[in-house]
Parts: C-alpha cells; sequence; structure tokens
C-alpha cells in the first residue's frame, strides 16, 4: 500500500518514478572532494545535560568546549563543566535567549569558535540557524541548512518520503492555513484525525481529534502551542493511527554519501505525545520488518544527501505496517540507547564527520554494526505523576544517584541545593541501563531509580517503577496507548521522605519555637530520664494537637506491649471524645473501633450529669464489646446541708438509674477534688449500702490538699479502686500521693500489696522526665495547692489550664480575679456540674468578664447586646444537654434572642453519619494511605485531623524524637540519634542557623549521617513584625475591635452588607476557645480588616461600621 502514491498529481509510471528518484539521489549523492578539517574549539548552543554530553565527548578529543547561558542559567552546571562560557540574551526571556541567533553568532565570532553543536530542542532544527553558521564561516555540526529545512519541514519531509518510496501516513500536502481544509480533511478521511506543528516535534503543537465538536478547539490550540514553541503556528493534518508502536531508526551519514543505521529505538511509552521510557533494539519486532524499517530509513537518508546524525521516525500499526511520520535532523534526547547497544559514540561520529572523516574511515560500516544486548532510557523529570504530570519547581534539598554496574547517567543540575526553575524543560537526570536481554537491563534499572533520593521537588520515579514492573512492559509489546491503558501505572507508592522532614522540623523549631503552644517561658531539662519501652496515654485531640502523633497507633503500640493490662478510656456520653455532639452511630462507631484497637473498660459520663447522655454512651460501648463504667460528676458537698443542689439524695437516685441501665462499674468522678473526707464517707457509704455488689472507683484531684485522706476515707467506706499519681507527679491539680496512700494503708486491711521500694523507683524516673515539660508543668505557675477550690470548685486539669490561658491572654496578674469570675460565671450559668465541656463553658465566661471589666451584674445586664464566647451560646441553645435544675432565665433569653434552641438529647435530632463518604472525601484529600482510625480521627476532630495530616505532610512522624528534642529543637553544634525504625538510624548534628533572606526564610544547616544538608524555613516572627495591623478606637462607635488575641476562624459579613445589632460579624479562636464577634450596633459593613487564618491582638481592628 502506497497510500495514493499518485497524490505527487503527475502521470509518472513506476519506472518512471523510480528513475526520478534515482536522478535525485545522484544529484546528492554524488562523491566530492571534501578537505578534512580538525576542530579546535566547539559551542553548544544549548543548556542543560546535551550541552554537557557534548563537552565531555569534545573533551575526549582534544576539543576546547564553549557553553553560552542565559541570564536564568547562571547557576546551572553546563557552564561550569565548558573551558569557556559567555551570556547571550541579556534582558530575553529564558527561552528566547536561546533562540536569539545574533548573540550566539556574535559569541562564536568573536572567540574564535570553528563549530557549534546545536543539541537537541531550540535551534536544533532551524535551517536558519544552520544557514546563519555557515554564513559567518562556522561549521554546523549537523546536516546542510537546505536538507535541515527540508527535513524540519513536515509536509516537504512527507513529500521526499513518498518520492522515496516510503510508506506514509494519509496526511495534507502542505501546511494548513484555515479551519476550513481541516474539514474538507476530515471529511474525506474522517476521524480520528492529528495536527502536528509543522516546525517542531516533542509532542507540542500536536493534537488528536476523535469527534467534529472538537475540531475548532483543538486547531486553536494546536496552532498556539506549534506558534508558542517553535515561533511559526502552521500545523498539517494526519490520519491519527490507533494504538501504533512508535519505532525510530538511528541514522548517520558523512560528506561522502555514506549513509549507516545504527538500528531502531522503541519509543512507544508516551504521555502526550511525550517519550518517557526508550528501549532499544525494539522488543518482539519481526526481523523482515526491521529490515524495511532500517532500509526505507538508509534510503531516505541519501535521496536528500544526508550527514550527520538523524532519526527517521515511523509509527507500526497492529498489522505490521510502518509509516513514515518525520525526520529529526539532529541528536535525539534517546540516543543514548542506541549507543550503548552498539559501543558506537554518535557525538563522537557528529564531531568527526564535520571535520571531514568518512564513515568507513570512522570504522563504521554497515556490516560492522551489531546489536549487543538492551538498553533501556527513563527520563527523570520533576513532574508529579499524581497531579497530571504537573511540572514540580523549587530547591533540590537532597540528591543521591542510583548508580552501579550497567548504569549510565546523563544529567546536568542535578545537584543538592540546585534551583529546579518553571523556565525549561523538567528534565533531571536521563537513566540509562543496559543488560543481557530486556527483563535484565529492567531488573538494573529498577535497582537504580530505588537508590535515588530527590528531595525538596516531586519526581516521576514512582511512575516509572511501576512502568519497570508492568509485565506487558517486560513480556510483551507495548504501543502508544499503553500509559493511558494502565492505569494502575498511577498507583504511586509513597515517598517518605522521613530524614528530610525530620529536618525540616527541627529547623522549624530552631527558627520558630516550637510548634505546640508553649504556656510559658521555660525550658525543658536537658537531661534525658532512661525511657522505659512503655509509652503513655493521652487526650484523644492533645495526641494530634500537641504532640502530633497518632493516638490510635499509641493505643496499638501499647495494646502490642501490655497484651494483659486493662486499658480504660474516658468517654464523654454522647460527646465520646470531643467537645460537640455527634450523630448516634459516630458515638457507637467510635467505641467499636476503639475495642477493636485495643481498649477495654470505657468510663462513661457527662459534663452535665445528663442522662439521656450517659445512657447513649454506655449503650454504645457495651455493644462494642467494652466494659462499662458509669462515672458521675460530683460537685457541691454532701455533707454540707445547706448545699441542696447537689444533695445526697440527687446522686443516690442518678446512681439508681445508672446500675439500672447495667453499668459493670460505678464511679464517683470529683474532679475540682471537693470530697472531704466527710463527704467521702457519706457518699461512697451510702453507695456500697444500696449496692453491695457493685464495684466502686473513684477519682479526685488534690488541689486543696486534702486527697489522700479523702481517698482513705472513701477505701474505709467501701470503695475498691481510688485513683493516685505517683509522687513525683502527685499533688495540687494532680492526683493524691501514690506512695502516701501505699504508706498509709500497709499493715491494714486495705494493704495494697505494693512496694514502697517500687513505688520510689518508679517515681524517680518521672521525676526527672517532669523536667522535661518544664514549660506545661503546673509549678512554673503555681507554687503550691489552694483550698480556694472549695469555693470556685474549678476542677484540676482545668485549674492548670485556665492557669496558663491567663498568662498567654495577658491576664497572669489577674489570674486571682479569674478564679473569682469563675465563681460569678458559675453562677450565671445555673451552677453547673463542671466537668469538662461544661468546666471550659464557665472557664471562658470567666477569662470573657475579667478581659472586659465586667461583672455579674453587667454581664445580667448587656447579655442582649455581648459578644460571649462560643461555647457560652451553645450551651445555652442546648448544644451540651440540660443542665440539672435547667437553664438560667432570663440570662439564656437575652443571649440567644432568636437563635434556635435544642429541646432534649442533642444527638438524637443530628443526622447519621456517612463514613463512607468522609472515607471518600480523605482518601481524596491526602491520598489511599487512608485507615479505618483515620476515619474515625476526622469524624471526631475534622479540624485538628487535617491540622495533624497537615503536618505530618510537611514533617513526616516526629514521634521518633525524644520529648526536648520536639519542644525545643537542638542546640547548635549539639550530636543525637534518631531511631526511625529498627536498624535505620540518624546521626544529627545542628551546624548553623543562616541571616534571614529576602523571601523571610533563613537556611539552617545540618550534617545528617556525616553529609551536609540544608532546609529553608520561614521565618514566621520575622514576617509577622513586617505586618502592622491598626487597633479598633473605643471611642470610634462603628469601629469593631478583637474582643481577645486569637485567630480568625471565619468572617461572616463582607464589606457593603447591612448588618442587625447583635450579629455575628466573625469567630475568634484562642487556646481552644472560640468567641463570636457580634455587631454593636446596626448599619453597614463600611470596611473587612481581616480574613481567616489572620492572627490578631487584643483590639486589633477586625471592621468598621456606618450607621
Amino acid at each position: 500500500m502506497l497510500l495514493k502514491l499518485g497524490g505527487m498529481r503527475a502521470t509518472l509510471s513506476v519506472l518512471a518514478v523510480r528513475r526520478a528518484c534515482c536522478q535525485y539521489r545522484s544529484a546528492h549523492t554524488s562523491p566530492q572532494a571534501v578537505e578534512y578539517k580538525p576542530i579546535k574549539k566547539v559551542m553548544v548552543a544549548n543548556r542543560g545535560e546535551i550541552a554537557i554530553r557534548v563537552f565531555r565527548a569534545c573533551t575526549e578529543l582534544g576539543i576546547r568546549t564553549v557553553a553560552v547561558y542565559s541570564e536564568q542559567d547562571i547557576g546551572q552546571m553546563h557552564r561550569q563543566k565548558a573551558d569557556e562560557a559567555y551570556l547571550i540574551g541579556r534582558g530575553l526571556p529564558p527561552v528566547a535567549a536561546y533562540l536569539h541567533i545574533p548573540d550566539i553568532i556574535k559569541v562564536a565570532k568573536e572567540n574564535d569558535v570553528d563549530a557549534i553543536h546545536p543539541g537537541y530542542g531550540f535551534l536544533s532544527e532551524r535551517s536558519d540557524f544552520a544557514q546563519a553558521c555557515a554564513d559567518a564561516g562556522v561549521r554546523f555540526i549537523g546536516p546542510a541548512p537546505e536538507v535541515v529545512r527540508k527535513m524540519g519541514d513536515k509536509v516537504e519531509a512527507r513529500a521526499i518520503a513518498i518520492r522515496a518510496g516510503v510508506p506514509v501516513v494519509p496526511g495534507t500536502d502542505a501546511p494548513i492555513s484555515s479551519l476550513q481544509e481541516v474539514q474538507e480533511f476530515s471529511n474525506t478521511y474522517g476521524f480520528p484525525i492529528i495536527f502536528k506543528a509543522a516546525y517542531g516535534g516533542g509532542g507540542r503543537g500536536m493534537r488528536v481529534v476523535r469527534e467534529y465538536e472538537e475540531l475548532e478547539e483543538n486547531y486553536q490550540r494546536a496552532y498556539s502551542e506549534a506558534l508558542a514553541a517553535f515561533g511559526n503556528g502552521a500545523l498539517f493534518v494526519e490520519k491519527f493511527i490507533e494504538k501504533p508502536r512508535h519505532i525510530e531508526v538511528q541514522i548517520l551519514g558523512d560528506k561522502y554519501g555514506n549513509v549507516i543505521h545504527l538500528y531502531e529505538r522503541d519509543c512507544s511509552i508516551q504521555r502526550r505525545h511525550q517519550k518517557v521510557v526508550e528501549i532499544a533494539p525494539a522488543t518482539q519486532l519481526d526481523p523482515h520488518l526491521r529490515d524495511r524499517l532500517t532500509a526505507d530509513s538508509v534510503n531516505l537518508a541519501k535521496l536528500v544527501g544526508y550527514e550527520n546524525a538523524g532519526t527517521v521516525e515511523f509509527l507500526v500499526d497492529k498489522h505490521g505496517k510502518h509509516y513514515f511520520i518525520e525526520v529529526n535532523s539532529r541528536l535525539q534526547v534517546e540516543h543514548t540507547v542506541t549507543e550503548e547497544i552498539t559501543d558506537v559514540d554518535l557525538v563522537h561520529a557528529q564531531l568527526r564527520v564535520c571535520e571531514g572523516r568518512s564513515l568507513p574511515e570512522l570504522g563504521l560500516k554497515q556490516d560492522k554494526i551489531r546489536i549487543n544486548g538492551y538498553a533501556i532510557q527513563c527520563r527523570v523529570t520533576t513532574e508529579d505523576p499524581a497531579r497530571g504530570f504537573q511540572p514540580d519547581t523549587g530547591r533540590l534539598e537532597v540528591f543521591r544517584s542510583g548508580e552501579g554496574m550497567g548504569i549510565r547517567l546523563d544529567s546536568a543540575s542535578a545537584f543538592q541545593g540546585a534551583v529546579i526553575s518553571p523556565h525549561y524543560d523538567s528534565l533531571l537526570v536521563k537513566v540509562i541501563s543496559s543488560g543481557k536481554d530486556l527483563p535484565a537491563a529492567a531488573a538494573k534499572m529498577s535497582r537504580a531509580l530505588a537508590e535515588f533520593r530527590v528531595r525538596g521537588v516531586k519526581t516521576n520515579i514512582p511512575f516509572l517503577q511501576n512502568v519497570l514492573s508492568n509485565d506487558q512492559f517486560l513480556f510483551g509489546t507495548v504501543d502508544t496507548q499503553f500509559i493511558d491503558e494502565n492505569p494502575d501505572l498511577f498507583n504511586l507508592k509513597p515517598v517518605q521522605n522521613r530524614a528530610q522532614k525530620l529536618l525540616h522540623y527541627l529547623g522549624h523549631v530552631l527558627v520558630n519555637g516550637p510548634t505546640t503552644p508553649i504556656p510559658v517561658k521555660a525550658k525543658p531539662s536537658s537531661i534525658d530520664p532512661v525511657v522505659p519501652t512503655v509509652a503513655l496515654g493521652a487526650t484523644f485531640d492533645v495526641a494530634m494537637r500537641f504532640l502530633c502523633e497518632c493516638p490510635w497507633k499509641r493505643l496499638q503500640e501499647l495494646r502490642s506491649l501490655l497484651p494483659n493490662v486493662p486499658f480504660q478510656m474516658l468517654l464523654r456520653g454522647a460527646n465520646a471524645v470531643g467537645y460537640t455532639n455527634y450523630p448516634d452511630n459516630a458515638v457507637y462507631k467510635f467505641c467499636e473501633v476503639a475495642k477493636e484497637n485495643g481498649m477495654d473498660i470505657f468510663r462513661v459520663f457527662d459534663s452535665l450529669n445528663y442522662l439521656p447522655n450517659m445512657l447513649l454512651g454506655m449503650e454504645a460501648a457495651g455493644a462494642a464489646g467494652g466494659v462499662v463504667e458509669a462515672a458521675i460528676s460530683y460537685t457541691g458537698d454532701v455533707s454540707d446541708p445547706m448545699r441542696q443542689k447537689y444533695s445526697l439524695d440527687y446522686y443516690l437516685k442518678l446512681a439508681d438509674e445508672l446500675v439500672k441501665a447495667g453499668t459493670h462499674i460505678l464511679c464517683i468522678k470529683d474532679m475540682a477534688g471537693l470530697l472531704k473526707p466527710e463527704a467521702s464517707r457519706l457518699l461512697i457509704g451510702s453507695l456500697r449500702d444500696r449496692f453491695p455488689d457493685m464495684p466502686i472507683h473513684v477519682h479526685t484531684h488534690d488541689t486543696a490538699g486534702a486527697g489522700v485522706a479523702a481517698m482513705l476515707a472513701c477505701a474505709e467506706a467501701g470503695a475498691d479502686i481510688v485513683d493516685v499519681a505517683v509522687d513525683s507527679m502527685a499533688g495540687m491539680t494532680s492526683q493524691p500521693s501514690m506512695g502516701a496512700i501505699v504508706a498509709c494503708t500497709k499493715g491494714t486491711k486495705h494493704n495494697t500489696g505494693l512496694s514502697l521500694e517500687k513505688v520510689f523507683d518508679y517515681s524517680e524516673y518521672w521525676e526527672v522526665t517532669r523536667g522535661l515539660y518544664a514549660p506545661f508543668d503546673c509549678t512554673a505557675t503555681m507554687k503550691s495547692g489552694n483550698a480556694d477550690v472549695y469555693e470556685n470548685e474549678i476542677p484540676g486539669g482545668q485549674y492548670t489550664n485556665l492557669h496558663f490561658q491567663a498568662h498567654s491572654m495577658g491576664l497572669g496578674n489577674k489570674f486571682k480575679e479569674v478564679k473569682k469570675a469563675y465563681v460569678e460565671a458559675n453562677k450565671l450559668l445555673g451552677d453547673l456540674i463542671k466537668v469538662t465541656p461544661s468546666s471550659k463553658i464557665v472557664g471562658d465566661l470567666a477569662q470573657f468578664m475579667v478581659q472586659n471589666s465586667l461583672t455579674r451584674a453587667e454581664v445580667e445586664e448587656r447579655a442582649d447586646e455581648l459578644s460571649f464566647p462560643l461555647s457560652v451560646v451553645e450551651f445555652l441553645q442546648g448544644h451540651v444537654g440540660i443542665p440539672h435544675g435547667g437553664f438560667p432565665e432570663p440570662f439564656r433569653s437575652k443571649v440567644l434572642k432568636s437563635l434556635p434552641r435544642i429541646e432534649g438529647r442533642p444527638g438524637a435530632s443530628l443526622p447519621p453519619m456517612d463514613f463512607q463518604a468522609l472515607e471518600k472525601q480523605l482518601r481524596d484529600t491526602h491520598g489511599d494511605d487512608i485507615t479505618p482510625e483515620d476515619v474515625m480521627s476526622a469524624a471526631m476532630y475534622p479540624k485538628v485531623f487535617q491540622e495533624f495530616k497537615e503536618f505530618t505532610t510537611a514533617f513526616g512522624p516526629v514521634d521518633c524524637l525524644n520529648t526536648r528534642l520536639f519542644l525545643d529543637g537542638p542546640k547548635i553544634a549539639e550530636e543525637f540519634e534518631v531511631e526511625l525504625e529498627r536498624g535505620k538510624t540518624l546521626h544529627i548534628k545542628a551546624l548553623a542557623l543562616g541571616d534571614l533572606n529576602k523571601a523571610g526564610q533563613r537556611e539552617v544547616f545540618f550534617e545528617l549521617n556525616g553529609q551536609l544538608r540544608s532546609v529553608l524555613v520561614k521565618d514566621t516572627v520575622a514576617m509577622k513584625e513586617m505586618h502592622f495591623h491598626p487597633k479598633a478606637l473605643k471611642d470610634v462607635r462603628g469601629q469593631v475591635g478583637a474582643p481577645m488575641p486569637g485567630k480568625v476562624v471565619e468572617v461572616k459579613v463582607k464589606e457593603g452588607q447591612k448588618v442587625e445589632k447583635g450579629q455575628p460579624l466573625c469567630v475568634l479562636s484562642a487556646m481552644k476557645m472560640e468567641t463570636v464577634v457580634n455587631s454593636p450596633l446596626s448599619g453597614t459593613v463600611a470596611k473587612v480588616y481581616v480574613n481567616a487564618d489572620s492572627s490578631l491582638e487584643g483590639d486589633d481592628l477586625i471592621l468598621e461600621i456606618t450607621e
């Protein structure tokens, strides 16, 4: 099939065609006298790895080298590899500099350059450049200008192929100039068709059109791409061959008419018509087809008098028929694989041919060219396969290549510290492997790619590894649809990058301080305890929020280390482990997952002792197969007959309901440490009398200092379990002393059986450990316990937190006022049981009162206009449940105004959570490495989980760091080891901290396993100092300022919007407390000064309202 050879529009017979071809060939291949002129100096009019490739060949042949570079390439390696280097294209855009022929010729003339090698891309196929070289008396290392012109014009090259008897794909005879011509062609040959740039390649300007409706858009896009890439938007159109193999033949000609081939390469693995992996020779290629391909290539080259290196490209359809595509009149990117299988240095040959040597003189005769094994080339690029191969840019923080037997690397700026710019091709390094057969070459390539370590930018290495392990690639044949038809190639193995991420974290701490908010300015102890192998528990959200660890992983590790010890967790009833309400199925699911991960006992409580909430939690824990411990939160004083809201009768009736509901254990949860010895005897004694067979557990805090006496009284009254803390961690807002209880019960019927000596040893370890957490220690702001807890009833854990919060908000000197305000806030809210989250609600209101200098009476009076903390508003709406005795009125109605109210159990009205949809959303956001435990974490704390994932993406897992390094970072010159996993230990030394650069970054230098590493870290303090936020003027009525320091969570209004008095304007967050800022007046928003994530100080201007 010659595909309408009559398209030559002549009535020649076949004989006449052959005669014409012979005459044409004779005119271009007749021997001519050629003078041998040695080359002394070569310029490469290119950049990157191909420039270096040519420089190396020149150096081997004793030829001096000259590089040219653009202003953007000042730091690139190719200019350093040459003997001389000169700037070109000053003031021009990056690509335009390498296309500026006058500058290139000028540099060549001024520096006595004998010859110019064009490399590939840029000017390599521009006949005007080849002609400019000839006009300047500089040799062009490539074909003659006229041949470059003919081969570069795809339409003319096609006509020449027809004259040479080479099969071609049906297509236009000349570049098209209008959409109408395309429509006529498609009407004749049908779809699919393909647009191709007439004056360039590399996939640019190439568009496949499968339907008439896509024609106009793809025509415009192809034209624009061709124009931008080659300076000429001319296109031609061909019939598109479905699923062909892309086979190209390497040819080499000299000035004497000799042309040989160096066999073929298979370039079928392509993405968007750009080659990704190349193989030589082509696998499973019929020998007769190989002969036809090589013969046609040589004939075509001889027909035009081809000189130097070039490539003839073909498509081979599924029937084994081949069609000419084009001739690339230059060295190809993939020339390397041909060199590996033929042992011919193509660049050496190019240079010698340009000097005037003949191929036979160089020992290059067709019968001497043999195929030896197989070779594969992988183009490692800074492209992200997970994002459609989107190019990535940035600084190479780490570069370690794969090497060894059978591996060749051709690279340029692939080194640590190199900057990958967006201006040029994304090629980082070409990796070439060779072996006796394709599987052997693939094995070497896989091994080499696995050795690569590239950090700082994304690469396509995971994608290439998938290609190399694909059975079709290894044992079959691939076509140009290989990538599209193998979506599993995009199931990319995540790159761990643990070491570099860890350095980023340490650098961040060195520059900006701890990522975990430090309540006070105290340093962790420099003494590390001998850490036991057992980890400790932590509040669910604290693990993610402050320790930056997965709470589930911690539980799994504990369960593995302690397989036979019962584990207990706190379950906030319908609030699960959160501070808000969840759909019922979320609570059930959480308990199920917790039980599966090793939890045994679920201590279920509700911050208001709201029975419906508690019952839901008990049912969920029981359904999961857990031991249910129902906990009654204690407040007031049952021994005081004057305090009747929370009387003994109240607790006994509540206990009746819980026992009736099926609890396995009954617990008294005394979070404020209010149980006095007499109250302990009365309450526990009454419970024991009523429930003689029910295990009773008592939990308290020792804020007032009476905890030991109270717990001994509980034991005497019949308690089975009392909670204590090891001596070095006991007292104040913690639990009573373990050693004291053990010592006091020794020799009595309540003897614990514990050895005091072992208790003391255990305490000694924790005494050293406690020093590591000095910034969080209650003794940083508290020096003793305080019996005023019997008046303010602040829970032990909150007492410490509240103290730290007060310091962080500038109220450290007003903590006494905060405690008094806590009492008043509690009364305002109706005298609540104060356990998280109800204790937080009281604390938020207390700090709000102190921050704004408000008394209880003023709060009650101005309740309809104040911007209360969000927790207070939601409590009054009924989000937490119904408090014993009901909500306070008229305070509630004044605060809520027209806001909706929840009646009954808050979670009962919530729709079920769609866990499948949530998992899909998480996978879409974070990738497929999402576990059922991750889904649960996101269900409980969506924002905290999102921030945790962002942290681990940036810094990786940091649980391998010891506490001091995690909190405070290393000291300069400090050396330490970090064990990533068994058998993988990092030796790190912190070296130096660089100066602030223009981007607000500091370079932090480390030594990692003996190698210098550095990371760039944004200096958040320095950047913040450049920002000056205006303050709200108190005497200007329409200026709304931040009522407290914090971060803007949400802006609820826009400029020009009308607002009513009391309408929410924005939400602030500080230290886990959210505040809704309401409008103090009705009017129109004139200007907004903040956006989401803005960090504000107190009184910073949020917005202005005009009346």
